[in-house]
């Protein structure tokens, strides 16, 4: 008996009888021919059943979108007038001759039906295997794997951190409670205690993983569960060395794309962005300013920048710099969480950035309090109780570089690269306030 063989190979074995298995993308019958499109993780192929294979033609006819087959068949080569330019596998086609259904399936509706987001979320086992579900999430993959590719190069550290925390490492109200345990735990909004902890283990460190925000709120770009792209360095001069690893990172991540992922880019009708070599950056402040002065909106009282500041200063920088990104520096210490590091020549602000890109904040980073009464301090100032901390105050006592970090949100990022209008398309199962895999409420997600 043959093996199985993908059909991105089929034009290896022109005149050779094969054995295919798949889905069944669409089944159309003209005539007495009847032509079933099917799919395997490879690629995509046009095969027909003819009259005179009877059973094979008999069990073509019972075929459905999505059912499970297996193909034994010939490759034959199409007619020059009869090549699909469109398609990669155009040139060939697989006479049919026996099937044998491995899967039946009844579907609500064709998996390519134009539908609402809430009825595309509601039933992502069948409309994930659309072709532009499986083209954004291809993109994601391509990001994680660049994200870990360029890492490891620069000589870091890949970690698991833990997802169950003691204290929660914001600081913020914003956390799940876990009562299992003899004393309240918490879902991690962070892996932040624990890249640092690393970092004197091993320098420089990343992790990918997720994260969980316990936030009361329902929009287009906000999630409970998101993935976190994060990295945590030692033995840097002050937070622009972590900017510029970002920027070297976001070059290598968009070079990627381009090169590996450049038709699901068309198939989605995205451009992924360039990078320049040096991303803008401006302070809070002057940013503030400028707004104020473009637009005559004063926010320069404002702790942070609203989500219409974000925008506008993302078109500013595109039009400024011909730049897609721009790093918005010192915020006020008070906005930030206690293991920020505060400007020695900017008392109030923070030595950290947030990295803006198409209208939305896709990455949070500083330098961070490396010396143990500093950070002691530093915790009572906001309130916490540093006992509570004691674990992670270890690596502190133990003596600690230099360092900070940052981390990015994976699904944000997928989402702006493709233009996609909601973060939940770029979220392969999406967790809110309304959804845990299907809708909690009718709540609808207003945008900001």
């Amino acid at each position: 008996m043959k093996n199985r063989i993908y059909i991105k190979d089929l034009k290896d074995h022109i005149d050779e009888e094969i054995i295919i298995d798949g889905f069944v993308d669409v089944r159309r019958d003209h005539g007495k021919l009847i032509f079933i499109d099917l799919r395997d993780m490879s690629g995509k192929v046009q095969t027909v059943a003819l009259p005179n294979h009877k059973e094979a033609h008999s069990a073509a006819s019972k075929l459905r979108s999505e059912w499970v087959v297996e193909i034994v068949g010939k490759v034959n080569k199409r007619p020059e007038k009869m090549v699909n330019k469109n398609e990669e596998l155009g040139e060939v086609e697989v006479e049919i001759m026996e099937v044998k259904i491995l899967s039946e399936a009844e579907i609500p509706f064709e998996k390519d039906a134009v539908i609402n987001l809430d009825t595309h979320l509601d039933n992502l086992p069948l409309t994930l295997r659309t072709e532009k579900a499986k083209a954004i999430f291809k993109v994601q993959a391509e990001i994680t794997k660049a994200f870990r590719k360029f890492l490891n190069q620069e000589g870091f550290t890949e970690f698991q951190a833990p997802k169950l925390i003691g204290e929660d490492a914001e600081g913020g109200a914003n956390s799940f409670d876990v009562t299992y345990f003899k004393h309240i735990a918490h879902l991690a909004q962070s892996p932040q205690l624990y890249k640092q902890i690393m970092v004197g283990v091993f320098e420089k460190v990343f992790t990918v993983g997720n994260v969980y925000r316990a936030e009361k709120h329902s929009t287009t770009r906000h999630l409970n569960e998101y993935t976190s792209l994060d990295i945590e360095m030692g033995f840097i001069k002050d937070h622009t060395d972590i900017m510029k690893i970002g920027n070297r990172l976001l070059k290598f991540i968009m070079d990627a794309l381009k090169e590996t992922r450049a038709k699901e880019f068309d198939l989605l009708k995205a451009k992924v962005p360039e990078v320049l070599e040096n991303i803008p950056a401006m302070k809070l402040r002057e940013a503030q300013e400028i707004i104020k002065k473009e637009t005559g909106e004063d926010c320069l009282k404002e702790p942070d920048l609203e989500p219409q500041h974000e925008r506008w200063l993302c078109e500013y920088a595109q039009k400024q710099f011909a730049s897609d990104f721009i790093f918005i520096t010192h915020f006020p210490m008070t906005k930030r969480p206690f293991y920020t590091y505060e400007d020695e020549n900017d008392p109030g602000y923070a030595k950290g950035f947030d990295l803006l890109f198409r209208g939305v904040e896709i990455t949070t980073g500083a330098e961070r309090i490396h010396k143990y009464t500093e950070l002691v301090e530093a915790l009572k100032k906001k309130g916490l109780n540093p006992d509570k901390f004691s674990f992670y105050l270890q690596a502190f006592k133990s003596g600690m570089p230099p360092h900070g970090g940052f981390g990015m949100g994976l699904e944000r990022l997928t989402a702006k690269l493709l233009d996609l209008e909601n973060v939940k398309e770029a979220t392969l199962f999406p967790r809110d306030l309304n959804r845990i895999d299907v809708l909690l409420s009718t709540d609808k997600p207003k945008k900001e």
